[in-house]
């Protein structure tokens, strides 16, 4: 099983990666005027309904709260994330950029 510890964030892609048994989570972010703006989130297939997505998702969250970062969630998936986790919606862009 993965740990936060396992989530990268690879800046000069733009996303944030979870492998897990030689398969990718991705989600994918624009840095634009101090926030973070998370434009897909993709899990593959077999790897679905396991929490891997959410996983990812809460360590991308931390690392943008660590980094002093806003949040803009155009991702369904990133978006329902942060509904669904009050603890998270502080890191939410008030004026969401873009």
């Amino acid at each position: 099983m993965a740990h936060m510890s396992d989530v990268r964030n690879i800046a000069a892609q733009g996303r944030y990666e979870l492998a897990i048994d030689g398969q990718v989570a991705i989600a994918v972010y624009e840095r634009r005027d101090g926030a973070l703006v998370f434009t897909h989130t993709e899990v593959p297939q077999t790897l679905e309904g396991t929490g891997v997505g959410s996983r990812l998702v809460k360590a991308a969250l931390a690392d943008a709260r660590e980094q002093g970062m806003k949040v803009v969630p155009i991702c369904q998936f990133i978006a329902s994330y942060i509904e669904r986790h009050s603890e998270e919606q502080d890191l939410l862009a008030l004026d969401a950029p873009g």
